[in-house]
């Protein structure tokens, strides 16, 4: 009995090596393929940040050894702004006695974008109508009419986080104060198709000479020339 139970034990053996031969090997995972779960997007703020730039007075060539062209020597022109958006807003600046009172959400003047305020920084002089703007940083609003908007350039203190106590830096447009003004310059105004969904600060038409600002929300186009100076 004890040899047939020894066989039969052998034979119980030899198949369970041979199924185990035959089939395939099981994936092996590492503890942190383990744990891993699919990846988020970031959730993006309500009005994004956005940031428009060009330089000046640099050069294009060619560095010996190479195929590609590239500029040095340059100057900028930078902008950085909240980007608000319509989401589903119709005559976003509104009509008249109501006009701008949407978007300047009881501030004075329009920030020209969303949460933070505007900020032009530029490392060379700018030039807007007869008056020259230093290189240096500074903020920048709209004052809104109907048929006139007006740029504004000013030296006001900002704030880089929101502090409800303080009553004299500017969040965004709130606690504007015309007597930091550096400049105030009439935009040319346009009605502009199909409506622009996210609101955009840009630069047209550049040169080392000079360019436009442009400003664009839903059927509204804003700009204003300038020159770099010396």
């Amino acid at each position: 009995m004890k040899r047939i139970a020894l066989a039969t034990l052998s034979v119980a053996l030899v198949g369970s090596l041979l199924h185990a031969q035959q089939a395939p090997p099981a994936p092996q995972t590492s503890p942190g393929q383990q744990m891993q779960k699919p990846a988020q997007a970031p959730r993006l703020p309500a009005s994004p940040p956005g940031q428009s730039a060009t330089q000046v007075g640099g050069k294009w060539a060619t560095p010996p050894g190479s195929d590609e062209a590239t500029y040095t020597g340059g100057k900028w022109i930078v902008v950085d702004y909240g980007r608000p958006i319509l989401r589903g807003r119709k005559n976003i600046f509104g009509s008249g006695a109501d006009y701008g009172k949407m978007v300047n959400s009881g501030a004075p003047v329009w920030r020209a974008g969303a949460n933070v305020t505007t900020r032009l920084r530029t490392e060379v002089p700018l030039v807007f109508g007869d008056k020259t703007l230093p290189a240096g940083e500074y903020s920048v609003f709209v004052d809104l009419k109907p048929a006139a908007w007006t740029l504004i350039v000013s030296n006001q203190p900002y704030q880089r986080k929101y502090d409800p106590a303080n009553k004299t830096d500017t969040w965004g447009s709130f606690n504007y104060d015309p007597k930091f003004d550096l400049l105030r310059v009439p935009m040319r105004l346009a009605s502009a198709t199909p409506s622009l969904e996210q609101f955009a600060i840009e630069f047209a038409s550049m040169t080392d000479q000079g360019g436009t600002l442009v400003m664009r929300w839903d059927a509204t186009v804003a700009s204003v020339p300038f020159k770099v100076g010396q």
